[in-house]
């Protein structure tokens, strides 16, 4: 038993210098936020609905106005608000490759825009541009850093809810071939529909995003891209603006016929740095079902940056 207890606490000491060169490789202290991929086309998929748009509210100020604090604290489950936010996600994964003892980090920086058509309808841009470190992920002893394919989604949504109090938007998604190596994407131009829906009832929200992207350019030398992704979230808001969010960020892969769905459990905090509105949170993911080589678990840190429209 001794012996068993030694060997895993060098396993886990290896991991955390591992995960300190990282955060150092992608210029954060560890602690700070970034985000994912489980394979260079997990791209494809949205963020967490819940890390990336935020309200402008600290604890303080929520506590302050009471249940106006918590309502404005329900914009963090909201992946259409009018609101402009920065989020860093950063997502750090284990169990990798053909050995399960790879790893990958990756910081996805993400700024949602909404833009006002008219006085009926918001265009909302949400940007997931990934950069990547791994270790041993393509084979033993080899490691890769660069950027990853970048998504780019387009939502319309209507300014106003309606009676039934249904938000949801729908648009174009778009696959664009940024990755700087070979191991971190699919070499692949593409396109499809998005689209999410979601309904907030008092502290609690519930809803689905989704999208289809298939190849429609690239290199003949890579495999064609056909994958759906399809996030249910659900959250929970405190009245001191304490977010507790729960989501399965499902994809499937036509082409391969597989499925990958980890679940993701996190906690998110409003506060504020001086003057600066932003959420600080942190959560943990395990994969139910993955490809071979895929994530076995991993840690989520995430930092959104705050810009209210009024």
């Amino acid at each position: 038993m001794l012996r068993v207890i030694g060997i895993a606490e060098t396993k886990l000491g290896n991991c955390a210098r591992r995960l300190g060169l990282a955060a150092l490789a992608l210029g954060f202290p560890m602690g700070a936020a970034a985000q994912e991929a489980d394979a260079p086309v997990e791209a494809i998929s949205d963020a967490n609905p819940a890390d990336a748009n935020p309200a402008d509210a600290s604890p303080a100020d929520a506590s302050a106005s009471g249940g106006a604090g918590a309502d404005l604290a329900q914009q963090l489950s909201n992946p259409i608000a009018n609101l402009i936010s920065v989020p860093i996600q950063q997502n750090i994964d284990l169990g990798i490759g053909p050995d399960n003892d790879g790893w990958r980090s990756t910081t996805n920086v993400q700024p949602v825009v909404p833009v006002p058509i008219n006085e009926d309808w918001n265009l909302i841009s949400r940007t997931i541009l990934p950069v990547i470190y791994q270790e041993g992920v393509t084979a033993r002893n080899q490691n890769q850093f660069g950027l990853g394919d970048t998504v780019q989604s387009v939502f319309f949504s209507p300014r106003e809810v309606g009676a039934s109090g249904i938000i949801w938007g729908v648009g174009p998604a778009f696959l664009l071939p940024t990755a700087t190596d070979g191991a971190l994407g699919g070499k692949k131009w593409g396109a499809g529909p998005t689209a999410v829906m979601l309904k907030q009832s008092g502290p609690i929200t519930v809803g689905l995003l989704a999208n289809q992207i298939w190849s429609v350019a690239g290199s003949d030398n890579r495999p064609d891209v056909s994958q759906a992704f399809i996030q249910p979230f659900l959250s929970y808001v405190t009245p001191t603006a304490t977010t507790f969010s729960v989501n399965a960020e499902s994809s499937y892969n036509w082409k391969a016929e597989q499925w990958s769905v980890p679940i993701n459990v996190s906690v998110s905090q409003l506060t504020k740095l001086g003057d600066q509105p932003v959420s600080l949170g942190l959560g943990g993911r395990y994969n139910v079902e993955k490809p071979e080589g895929g994530a076995d678990w991993g840690l989520r840190f995430i930092v959104t940056f705050l810009f209210p429209t009024g």
